[in-house]
C-alpha cells in the first residue's frame, strides 16, 4: 500500500506573470507514485489528484477546454464561481461537479478567503485544449507545448 499525509505534502506555487492567475496545488498522486509524463499506464495511475488552492481575487488557469479529459472538483472551503459555456455559477463548500471533454471551464476565487478543492481528472494520452479567450491550443504527448496559428487549408504543405 502507498500512501502519503497530505497534511505534511508541500505545495507546488504558480502565477501568472502580470498576476492574473495565481494557485498552489498539492500533487496527491505524484507523491503516490506517478509519472506523469510516462507512457506506460501502470506508471501514469488511471487519474490524477490534487488538493488545489486559489487565492482570492484569482482565477488558477485562463478559462479553457481538454479534448478527452474528464475533471471532476469537489469544494473544500472559500467561496467563488465556476464559469462555463452556460456562464457562472456560484460554488461553496460542498459542491461537487464534473467537466467533461470539450466543455470549457474556468474558477475563480471571488471570496476573500482561499478557495480549496480537490481535482480528480483522469490522465487521457495525447490530450490536447483550447483557450477560448486567446485562441492558443495545449498539446499534451506527454509533454506539453502552447501553440497559436493562423488557419491553413488542409492540403497546405502537402504536396
Amino acid at each position: 500500500m502507498r500512501k502519503v499525509n497530505t497534511n505534511n505534502m508541500e505545495e507546488l506555487v504558480w502565477a501568472s506573470p502580470k498576476g492574473k492567475f495565481a494557485g498552489a496545488g498539492k500533487q496527491v498522486s505524484e507523491a503516490l507514485g506517478r509519472k506523469p509524463f510516462s507512457s506506460d499506464l501502470m506508471e501514469r495511475h488511471p487519474f490524477d489528484v490534487e488538493i488545489c488552492r486559489i487565492p482570492p481575487g484569482k482565477a488558477a488557469y485562463p478559462y479553457h477546454t481538454h479534448s478527452a479529459q474528464w475533471e471532476f472538483y469537489h469544494i473544500i472551503s472559500g467561496h467563488g464561481v465556476a464559469r462555463h459555456k452556460d456562464g457562472k455559477t456560484s460554488i461553496e463548500p460542498g459542491d461537487a461537479f464534473i467537466f467533461g471533454p470539450n466543455e470549457p471551464h474556468q474558477l475563480i476565487n471571488e471570496g476573500d478567503q482561499d478557495l480549496v478543492m480537490y481535482v480528480v481528472a483522469d490522465n487521457p494520452i495525447g490530450e490536447s485544449g483550447y483557450y477560448p479567450d486567446s485562441k492558443k491550443w495545449i498539446v499534451r504527448c506527454p509533454e506539453r507545448a502552447i501553440l497559436r496559428s493562423d488557419p491553413l487549408d488542409y492540403y497546405v504543405g502537402e504536396e
